[in-house]
């Protein structure tokens, strides 16, 4: 849900917004009717990714760049329903 306040009222009320924004609650603060701010619970960045991580932990069978098969082709365009091949 997302609520609009005005700058004055935003600095009266802070710990009450802020207590919003922790419940869920997405402020948008304006200034002469124009949104100049909006306040939304702090998330922390994802941990950046490291290439080779899982090494030795995943396997590839070797006929994953084979070709589909006709009936699974078909399905993916529409010629085919997909609960009629299982």
């Amino acid at each position: 849900m997302t609520k609009t306040i005005n700058i004055h009222e935003a600095k009266t009320h802070l710990s009450k917004l802020l207590r919003q924004v922790l419940s869920g609650e997405e402020i948008i603060i304006t200034k002469a009717g124009e949104p100049i701010a909006r306040l939304i619970p702090f998330a922390e960045k994802p941990a950046k990714r490291v290439p080779g991580t899982v090494t030795g932990q995943l396997w590839v069978a070797p006929d994953f760049t084979a070709p589909l098969p006709p009936e699974i082709l078909d399905a993916f365009e529409g010629q085919e329903s997909v609960e009629t091949m299982w």
